[in-house]
């Protein structure tokens, strides 16, 4: 994309926030492997900047299977132990053995609703919230709806899901569109 474009200025002049502002961030996601994905991911953010867990997707995919979640949920802790000393992760021990305690949450809850897809979008009713802001200022850190997702989801055994993490969780996801009615993404999404 351009770099004239008028885009949510969290991006900065970093080009992988771009692309990821301008393709990813935001996009309704229906896929139980992605949607567990952000689950991880915004999880190992917690403390750290968004940057940082962009740049090491790929090592997280790689690590975390692609982020099969079945796969993931009978992952032995001989093997999350090993991942503890890979550089290219966030190696915080309670995050990494996260990714497995939310998987075999994820489990239950697909066993339960189907899907995690129609779990998360049932907080929604199904479309994504539009909000419109103006700026950075103007964007919660969490919401009301996502203290309800979080406590939900504390309450089904999954961890790192506090509401701050939820409400990153869904504007990455696209169940709510934070994208600043400037940006040439907010009507896109």
């Amino acid at each position: 994309m351009p770099r004239s474009l008028v885009r949510c200025d969290w991006t900065g002049d970093d080009g992988a926030m771009r692309d990821y502002h301008d393709t990813e961030w935001g996009v309704p996601l229906h896929d139980d492997t992605r949607l567990f994905e952000f689950l991880v991911l915004e999880g190992a953010q917690a403390g750290l900047s968004w940057r940082t867990v962009l740049n090491k997707r790929d090592a997280y995919r790689k690590a975390f299977r692609g982020f099969d979640i079945a796969s993931v949920a009978r992952m032995s802790d001989v093997a999350l132990d090993k991942l503890l000393q890979n550089p290219a992760l966030i190696r915080n021990r309670l995050k990494i053995y996260s990714a497995r305690r939310n998987a075999q949450a994820a489990l239950r809850v697909i066993e339960e609703f189907g899907s995690l897809d129609k779990y998360f979008w049932s907080f929604v009713g199904g479309k994504p919230v539009r909000n419109r802001w103006q700026g950075r200022g103007e964007v919660p850190a969490r919401t009301e709806l996502s203290d309800r997702l979080s406590k939900d989801l504390q309450k089904r055994g999954f961890n790192f899901v506090g509401s701050t993490i939820i409400y990153a969780h869904m504007q990455a996801t696209g169940m709510v569109n934070d994208h600043f009615v400037g940006c040439f993404r907010h009507r896109q999404v």
